[in-house]
């Protein structure tokens, strides 16, 4: 049985973590997957936008533990977990998590990793790293604090207690919340609306929207107007001009 199954619904990936029996937990196995079907279909023109879920009781509970058990500081110091971090961080089209029940540990890191977070009514994220005497690894404390601030972010981390749907939707963490049998539905649907847009355009504002959070203001201003003056050299942006004027839904080719 395969731990990531796969469907393409209009231009939308639906990737849905399927390790039920180990609660969903991110293994390297299955990170690898994620990465390297992230990374095939990155100039698949067929593939504009891609949604990340898992079932209705576990998002993801965290990184393997058994696995995790086994690595000394060696094995720790060389593990390939970075690195297929920072591949799934890499992809360039919109990526949106549809969360029903637990996002814990790596789970809650991977919907950190996602530009946009959908959750169902029972969706928790929390980051309980600090009761296994260890902390989050893979982003953790880096990407929560930029997300819902320094004073929720640090009691999240240093309590290790989870926070649920309504309160990560007040924090900034999550878009929107949905009852629990319509969360990837309506992630679908959003990813859809997305997906319908400029390939460039997407990209291109994708990039803008992660450097804010890693750039002074002067910087990520000047690097949205360097963007911003790139896309007009593109088709897309006089087709996208064109179609308003002629009040018809413009076709964009990517290019």
């Amino acid at each position: 049985m395969s731990e990531l199954l796969k469907s393409q619904q209009g231009r939308v990936l639906l990737l849905t973590l399927n390790r039920p029996q180990a609660r969903n937990t991110l293994n390297n196995a299955l990170l690898t997957q994620i990465a390297e079907t992230l990374e095939s279909v990155q100039q698949d023109s067929s593939i504009g936008a891609v949604v990340i879920t898992g079932n209705d009781k576990f998002f993801a509970a965290g990184a393997d533990l058994q696995e995790m058990a086994e690595k000394d500081l060696a094995a720790t110091l060389n593990d390939i977990r970075p690195r297929l971090w920072a591949r799934i961080d890499a992809f360039t089209k919109p990526l949106i998590a549809a969360v029903n029940g637990y996002a814990l540990g790596a789970g809650c890191e991977l919907t950190l990793l996602c530009d946009v977070v959908v959750a169902g009514e029972n969706a928790s994220f929390g980051l309980p790293e600090i009761t296994l005497g260890i902390m989050p690894g893979a982003g953790g404390t880096q990407r929560l604090i930029r997300c819902v601030g320094k004073s929720l972010a640090t009691q999240m981390v240093l309590s290790g207690r989870a926070i649920n749907a309504q309160r990560a939707l007040q924090a900034g963490l999550v878009s929107e919340i949905h009852p629990v049998g319509l969360t990837a539905e309506y992630a679908v649907t959003l990813a859809a609306s997305m997906a319908a847009h400029s390939p460039l355009a997407l990209q291109a504002a994708k990039q803008a929207l992660r450097q804010s959070q890693e750039v002074t203001l002067s910087a990520g201003l000047a690097q949205e107007r360097q963007l911003f003056t790139l896309l007009s050299a593109t088709d897309d942006r006089r087709e996208g001009i064109a179609a308003f004027l002629a009040k018809r839904q413009p076709d964009f080719k990517g290019r």
